[in-house]
């Protein structure tokens, strides 16, 4: 959304619980308000999850025309209740025609009315679909879920229709997209954020690790980026370096423009639409400062300082007996934080899945890393992660999640 870290922009730390006053600070421009000043038109449908304890956090304030959706990180798919408070909105203004609407329904339909409303021959548009899909809790209608009754684990058969139900909501939507003439100047990118919680139905095998964590597992992402008319290159499968952030630059240039500079964010649009070699060769995973953890790649190199966090092995795909496969180890139920070791090195190149630590065996290596790793903790913000405000509790809302407390 900003082109920067999160060690950047203060929320390295943890997601922003209901509760939590954290947010994206308002001096970070986001990617609509640069769209905005190109002439977009600018719509948002689904997760925010960048703070709202202030209305100048929340969507229509960071640069949206239009906002439906809901701010927390997780609710009920169905009822949109986070603990004891209601979130869905338009705009402003609580949304109670979602109540007992299937989450990727509602944002679909959203979407394909945004579409009926916006004609592409002489509107430019930006339309950001952040999915509430295939985020916990793991619900979905059972017309869904009975596709994979060969599964006989109850979470992965559940994930898996989620799915399918998100797959079957972007189909709807693409179709709309080429009825309405939008696909002759357009690009899709379809792209995840994190890697899978493999506690909660998620498989990230071969890679190390689930989401939350510093393994590959829960930071490597898949993306697909689509379009009729603006990629060079097309039907091909993109391993260069890219992290989140350069999409912030990458599509702006798409549009036409050039962000701010010192961003983090480099611009990868020749490496995707032409395949060509990444300008990035190293990146940052996350610096945190009160967990003091750490991890960078630089070239093949990845170098872990502290611990990778909980979920530290590799987790299998459930089988009807509950065994694991020869090789394949680690405890879903496990939230043990190891700090076995203060460094750890892995040659990401020739050892993708993070079995063989080298640091004892490159020191040389490790000493170089620690030296870069330093270079960037020295523009660090620090977190901003207070504790709970108790006037944020939706009982001083009307049962709502809502801005004014902060």
């Amino acid at each position: 959304m900003t082109g920067y870290y999160p060690y950047h922009t203060g929320l390295q730390h943890d997601v922003i619980h209901p509760s939590i006053p954290g947010f994206l600070p308002a001096n970070f421009t986001t990617l609509p308000q640069k769209l905005k000043e190109l002439g977009y038109v600018t719509h948002m449908v689904g997760k925010w999850h960048l703070g709202f304890c202030n209305w100048k956090y929340t969507p229509t304030f960071r640069g949206f025309d239009t906002f439906t959706g809901y701010y927390n990180g997780a609710e009920d798919y169905y009822t949109h209740v986070r603990g004891d408070g209601y979130d869905f909105r338009f705009n402003t203004d609580v949304y109670h025609p979602a109540d007992g609407e299937y989450s990727p329904n509602i944002i679909a339909q959203r979407a394909i009315t945004i579409l009926d409303e916006v004609d592409p021959r002489n509107e430019s548009l930006f339309l950001y679909l952040p999915f509430q899909s295939v985020h916990a809790p793991l619900e979905v209608p059972e017309k869904y879920e009975r596709i994979y009754s060969n599964i006989h684990n109850k979470d992965r058969r559940i994930y898996c229709g989620m799915v399918s139900a998100l797959d079957e909501a972007v189909g709807n939507i693409t179709a709309v997209l080429r009825k309405r003439g939008f696909m002759d100047n357009l690009l899709l990118v379809f792209t995840s954020d994190n890697g899978g919680p493999t506690y909660s139905g998620a498989n990230n095998l071969p890679l190390r690790g689930a989401k939350t964590t510093l393994w590959e597992g829960g930071t490597k992402g898949a993306s697909f980026v689509y379009s009729d008319t603006l990629l060079k290159k097309t039907k091909y499968l993109n391993t260069e370096i890219i992290h989140a952030v350069d999409w912030f630059p990458t599509l702006l240039r798409v549009a036409g423009a050039a962000p701010d500079a010192g961003i983090d964010g480099m611009d990868m649009w020749s490496t995707i639409s032409e395949n060509t070699t990444s300008p990035r060769t190293e990146f940052v995973y996350n610096i945190d400062e009160i967990k003091k953890n750490a991890a960078i790649r630089v070239g093949d190199y990845k170098l872990i300082e502290g611990s990778a966090g909980a979920f530290n092995g590799w987790y299998p795909l459930p089988t009807v007996e509950g065994s694991l496969q020869a090789g394949w180890t680690g405890n879903n139920t496990d939230h043990a934080i190891d700090t076995s070791d203060e460094y750890r090195l892995y040659n990401i190149k020739d050892d993708p899945t993070e079995h063989f630590d080298i640091a004892d065996k490159y020191p040389d290596v490790v000493e170089k890393m620690k030296q870069r790793l330093a270079e960037y903790k020295k523009s660090l913000v620090p977190a901003n992660y207070p504790p709970p405000d108790p006037k944020s509790d939706p009982k001083y809302y009307n049962g709502t999640w809502s801005p004014g407390w902060c």
